[in-house]
């Protein structure tokens, strides 16, 4: 089997539950251009071009992949052969869009594309289809929100290859580095312990621990910092890991120690709180609560977390509003924080998965503030 993707019959499993759902919601068929859909149909990494690539997935008959011949090349890591799946290859000057709607069985009505469709395909293909398309999202949401066994394996894997970056970070934050200086070392340290590549990587220091999006900067470190490490990478077949811990160059203020400690109370109850059943805004809600309590909540500005798989952030999303009852094989990040803008913030994640009876974390690194010297 090709390292890069999972069995062909994952595959073959996942198109017909795909066709199933797309004649289930009265749809003629499903046109998923390359992105995150396509690579979890299809396992292909293909990229999207001004020329059309797309797999077409009728609700009643056999999909076929419409793909420039120039570009034949980038669909062999994929599936697609194995699978059997009809190619129709097309040239400059051929009208992609005609065999897209040939491939659909000459039906225009209800058909839906992949959310991540540029307009520069979308709006040739409601020409040739006489309708606009609607979005396969439902659809697809359903699908790749449950983790199958190997999905999960790869994100343990991923979880654990994190973690193991993460125990090397303490020997990067020292006085007088920056933060691109921690951050070059966490990239290097993502790839050597295990991923394919790097997905990204938050260093904030001092008053950048207090914006949650930070990236990383020329700011030095400096003693009594608090210093919040946000990293992910990839991990093959694809899978993202993603984990928060907060570091302390120095002992902390006993006020930066008591908060933190509410802080980490809250991520506790939202891991605890996570089960089949319970929604997915009352899992947000276990961990804010703990830090209204407190009188923290104020500074508590984003949701507790994001569904994570082939795309970092995918569904489900752990915030208030979402009704949505978890299930088991469900993966997501459990991760509050508190943002003291100017001054400092703190971030503690990791990523679950919901089991039969709770959910299984795929991180094991202490959630305590990690004190690293400051000498």
């Amino acid at each position: 089997m090709d390292a890069h993707r999972f069995d062909t019959s994952v595959y073959a499993r996942r198109l017909a539950a795909a066709a199933a759902a797309t004649a289930d919601a009265g749809l003629t068929g499903l046109v998923i251009t390359p992105g995150y859909d396509l690579r979890y149909l299809l396992g292909s990494r293909a990229q999207t071009h001004e020329r059309l690539t797309a797999l077409v997935l009728p609700a009643s008959g056999d999909p076929t992949v419409v793909v420039p011949r120039l570009e034949l090349a980038s669909l062999k890591e994929s599936a697609i052969a194995e699978l059997g799946l009809a190619v129709r290859d097309w040239v400059d000057g051929d009208d992609p869009y005609r065999l897209v709607g040939a491939a659909l069985g000459g039906g225009a009505a209800a058909t839906a594309v992949t959310d991540s469709m540029p307009a520069l395909h979308l709006l040739p293909l409601a020409g040739v289809l006489g309708a606009p398309p609607i979005l396969a999202t439902g659809i697809m949401r359903e699908l790749r929100m449950v983790k199958e066994q190997c999905e999960i394996d790869a994100l343990r894997k991923a979880g654990a290859a994190i973690d193991r970056v993460h125990a090397r970070v303490p020997e990067f934050l020292r006085p007088g580095r920056t933060e691109a200086d921690v951050a070059a070392d966490i990239a290097e340290a993502i790839v050597a312990e295990g991923h394919s590549e790097v997905a990204f990587i938050i260093v904030g220091s001092g008053p950048h621990s207090a914006d949650p999006h930070h990236g990383y900067s020329d700011r030095e470190l400096r003693a009594g910092d608090v210093v919040v490490v946000d990293i992910g990478g990839a991990y093959e077949p694809g899978y993202h890991s993603d984990s928060t811990r907060t570091y302390s160059i120095g002992e902390p203020e006993p006020a930066v120690a008591q908060q933190y400690s509410v802080l980490q109370r809250a991520q506790r109850a939202g891991l605890e709180a996570v089960r089949p059943g319970i929604t997915a805004e009352q899992v947000d809600a276990a961990a804010r609560d703990v830090l209204a309590a407190e009188g923290l909540a104020e500074y508590f500005v984003h949701r507790t977390g994001h569904g994570i798989g082939l795309s970092v952030h995918e569904e489900p999303y752990i915030v208030a509003g979402n009704d949505l009852p978890l299930a088991a094989g469900m993966a997501f990040s459990v991760e509050p924080g508190i943002y003291f803008p100017g001054r400092w913030g703190a971030r503690i994640e990791d990523i679950v998965v919901v089991t039969d009876d709770g959910a299984a974390a795929v991180n094991s690194r202490p959630h305590e503030l990690i004190v690293v010297p400051a000498s």
